[in-house]
């Protein structure tokens, strides 16, 4: 059993969209409806503050098969991990935003640390994946991220809920 991001710490993909805007934010992004609540929201305040968008998925647990004897487990790793940048791209397929994604293993608030330090990022949003069923299991294996990123980080901090949210701007 190997890992699909063996030797590659982080997965840095290619910019997007518009040449770089110099003003930046960090979105931490997951497959929990939340992180697609806090994306919508960092692409709305950037399109106002006509910013750069850094999205940072920390890999863990989720992205990977349950069963880790497949035969085929780093592709299905791998699928998993391509079906996220292909959501996020999606979502932003629209925008005029300057965007990069970043994927990595470790701890999903210090990689959103580190990419905010390394862009010099404005701010940092993430979401909240609240109460309701589940989130006490999501808390035991990967642990609140938007806790721990709020706690550490000296650059102001926007938690999103999941759940509705105000119109967006245009691109």
């Amino acid at each position: 059993m190997t890992d699909p991001l063996a030797g590659e710490r982080r997965l840095r993909l290619a910019s997007h969209g518009r040449e770089p805007a110099g003003t930046s934010l960090v979105v931490g992004h997951s497959l929990h409806p939340a992180s697609d609540a806090a994306l919508l929201v960092a692409v709305d305040l950037a399109l106002r503050l006509r910013a750069d968008l850094h999205v940072v998925h920390g890999v863990d647990l989720f992205d990977y098969p349950v069963d880790p004897d497949a035969a085929d487990w780093e592709q299905q790793a791998r699928r998993t991990l391509d079906a996220q940048h292909r959501r996020v791209a999606e979502a932003l397929a629209e925008s005029s935003l300057g965007w990069t994604y970043q994927a990595g293993h470790g701890d999903p608030s210090r990689l959103i640390a580190a990419v905010a330090d390394e862009t010099d990022a404005l701010m940092i949003i993430v979401g909240s994946h609240g109460g309701g069923p589940g989130a006490t299991f999501d808390r035991i294996v990967a642990g609140s991220v938007s806790r721990t990123v709020l706690r550490r980080q000296q650059r102001p901090v926007l938690i999103v809920p999941a759940g509705p949210h105000p119109p967006q701007a245009t691109s």
